[in-house]
């Protein structure tokens, strides 16, 4: 290969790297403020279960019951780990530390919006 068609196809790889990225970015965003909501949901909960005065003179079980708030939300972040969220929150930053790892290999990088970066070729002595 030449060099000018070296050059296009590693230009089509960046556009395609940073358009996949970009389209993660929405979802991403939604999983964000899911993972977020629960979040804040599951610890006014457990705050309004903690200082009930009950919860400590009940069995856990009893206590969970009264506190349908908590037990729901928990539940719920609970699942939505088990689901996987932790990996979809995060997912444009895992593909480009993969693409880095990958890429090192040929003396490149790429930015965590996909954008390659050549580094200098290294000087052989």
């Amino acid at each position: 290969m030449n060099s000018l068609e070296q050059a296009e196809d590693l230009k089509a790889f960046e556009r395609r790297l940073t358009e996949y990225v970009s389209c993660l970015q929405p979802a991403t965003g939604r999983w964000r403020m899911i993972l977020i909501f629960v979040s804040v949901c599951t610890a006014t909960g457990a705050w309004n279960w903690l200082i009930d005065p009950d919860t400590q003179k009940v069995s856990f079980f009893s206590s969970l019951w009264n506190h349908p708030f908590f037990t729901i939300s928990c539940i719920t972040l609970i699942a939505l780990f088990f689901a996987g969220i932790h990996k979809r929150v995060v997912a444009p930053s895992i593909i480009a530390a993969r693409c880095r790892t990958v890429l090192a290999e040929y003396n490149m990088s790429c930015d965590d919006t996909g954008k390659l970066i050549l580094k200098p070729r290294p000087n052989i002595q």
